[in-house]
């Protein structure tokens, strides 16, 4: 083994700033950074309806409601919700550490993107997709005047956990701030209590300089495969001017994010010729949080190698330490090729 560093040939840890976690970077573990293979055809059968589809218009929900004969976008109440609103304190002897518990109010929602049970937003236009952002930002003004915390995510395909392929999130919000949450207000306040700035305006300043880990670069935004990425093609969304929340996107802002997400999201598809899944979430500042937070997305694809090949966390990543053969940067260079 050369003595000569070489972090595309050579097993090396690289932190994650957000949340101070380490990830072993293992690249020898792969003889070439492109190892895929890909589906027949991105044509994976989906109806525009389907009558059995709890989500579509017009249809039975399981909970027994009924939907709408919606013609956009749709939310409501999500009928089996994690976190209720009002729900009781637990008793809590504060005095004994092995046994805490603490109260858990919240509420629950479903975001359905489009009506139609095929439209993802892979393949929606940039107009339709703005309606989501829309969407997005009406639902966390609402949510954030009476929760601490306001979760929007989207699980998307069945290997990442979705049970429902019409496309749609959710949103929980919460009283409290969930473990994430914690870490990244924490590092972000401290970064800027160093230098006086916020940490991901300055992270994606350094990545539009180096551009070795960009996917998709506009005039206001950037997705890049982070430098710390532990999921093989991990993506994380940034505005390139400081942004607390949602509610700090404007006109301008809404259409360039668009542009972005629409290009990276059909990008990831074209990568396996498959429809891509991911576990995807906005972070936006906590409601009473006086510190630098900066706005921003992050996507955990599981794909590794092809359509039905996923990472899995093995027994080291569990036990001992995250890890990754596929380096960031040869990730970004794949996506950029089917962009």
């Amino acid at each position: 083994m050369s003595d000569q560093f070489d972090s595309a040939i050579h097993p090396h840890r690289r932190r994650n700033p957000l949340t101070g976690d380490w990830v072993v970077v293992s690249p020898q573990r792969t003889k070439r950074p492109w190892q895929g293979q890909t589906d027949d055809a991105t044509d994976d059968g989906t109806p525009t309806y389907d009558p059995g589809c709890y989500l579509c218009p017009g249809n039975e929900r399981a909970g027994g409601v009924m939907n709408p004969d919606y013609a956009s976008t749709f939310v409501f109440e999500n009928d089996f919700a994690a976190l209720l609103p009002g729900a009781p304190a637990p008793a809590n002897d504060a005095a004994d550490e092995l046994f805490e518990s603490d109260t858990a109010d919240g509420e629950c929602r479903v975001i359905c993107f489009s009506p139609r049970h095929d439209l993802t937003l892979a393949k929606m236009s940039t107009d339709e997709i703005g309606v989501v952002i829309d969407l997005w930002k009406d639902q966390f003004a609402e949510l954030s005047a009476d929760y601490e915390w306001v979760q929007i995510f989207e699980t998307r395909g069945a290997i990442s956990g979705s049970s429902n392929p019409h496309p749609h999130g959710q949103i929980w919000s919460s009283n409290f701030l969930p473990n994430e949450a914690v870490s990244e207000v924490a590092s972000q306040a401290a970064y800027f209590d160093r230098h006086g700035t916020s940490m991901l305006v300055d992270y994606a300043a350094r990545e539009v300089e180096s551009g070795e880990r960009t996917i998709v670069l506009n005039e206001h935004w950037i997705a890049v495969i982070p430098y710390w990425a532990y999921w093989p093609y991990e993506t994380l969304v940034l505005p390139r001017r400081p942004m607390r929340s949602l509610l700090d996107v404007d006109a301008a802002d809404r259409e360039a994010l668009a542009e972005v997400l629409q290009a990276m999201l059909s990008g990831f598809d074209r990568l396996f010729n498959t429809p891509f899944p991911y576990c995807s979430g906005w972070h936006n500042a906590p409601t009473s949080a006086t510190t630098d937070f900066q706005l921003h997305a992050h996507y955990y694809p599981p794909l590794l190698r092809s359509a039905d090949v996923a990472k899995i966390p093995a027994s080291y990543e569990q036990l001992a330490n995250l890890q990754r053969d596929l380096t960031a940067e040869s990730a970004a260079e794949n996506l950029r090729a089917v962009l």
